[in-house]
């Protein structure tokens, strides 16, 4: 039996928000005025709640940190971010999930709105090979700081596992069973798309979804 299980990350396989720890910590650290980006940072993340982020706003505000900034640079702060924000936060019963599925041979894959610069090193801490992320245009190496491609959101998260799927000479329909975990009613596109849904943790929105249509909520961080 072939199989593919898809996870989406923030809320989902870790109790935050990556991409809003990302811009708490940047402030901690002195690179932006804290007050001013973590109002902005608090008001997207809001938006993303309720379903009417403009994402590619947001990428617009979250990359630009990293635009024209040396690659030692910014790699040494998410290093700095690993070490005290996510370690720290990768608890085992997430890391059991991603096992399970990854041990009896699924094809696995991390599939997150969030961009893969924050998101790449947590891919491997969780032993992933594959990741689908919104992605951030490079010129000669360095950032610039604009948003490349179709953003992996809502409808787009669908697009994207379509594409990282073609580039494995595979479509849905090669697989028997198709798992997504995610918390989040943005998701709804994918999870839809998945022959086993599965309610992570999931927002008001997402359990009364999946209540009435049966699909099983687990809870990993109660």
């Amino acid at each position: 039996m072939k199989r593919l299980a898809l996870f989406d990350l923030d809320h989902t396989l870790l109790p935050i928000d990556s991409d809003y720890e990302w811009g708490c910590f940047l402030g901690r650290i002195g690179i932006v005025d804290e007050d001013d980006f973590q109002a902005r940072n608090h008001t997207y993340a809001e938006q993303y709640k309720a379903g009417t982020l403009d994402v590619l706003e947001f990428l617009a505000f979250s990359l630009e940190v990293i635009a024209y900034r040396p690659l030692a640079e910014i790699e040494g702060w998410h290093r700095r971010y690993m070490q005290e924000v996510i370690e720290p936060a990768i608890l085992p019963q997430a890391r059991a999930l991603v096992d399970r599925h990854r041990d009896r041979g699924d094809l696995c894959a991390l599939v997150t709105a969030t961009n893969t610069f924050v998101t790449a090193p947590i891919a491997r801490a969780f032993g992933f090979e594959h990741l689908v992320g919104s992605e951030a245009e490079q010129v000669d190496g360095v950032y610039t700081g604009r948003p490349k491609g179709t953003p992996s959101f809502r409808e787009g998260k669908v697009a994207r596992t379509e594409q990282w799927l073609a580039s494995l000479h595979k479509t849905w329909r090669d697989f028997d069973e198709i798992w997504f975990y995610s918390d989040s009613s943005n998701d709804i596109p994918l999870l839809e798309h998945a022959t086993h849904p599965v309610a992570t943790n999931p927002d008001p929105g997402l359990l009364a979804l999946a209540r009435k249509r049966q699909w099983p909520v687990i809870e990993l961080f109660a």
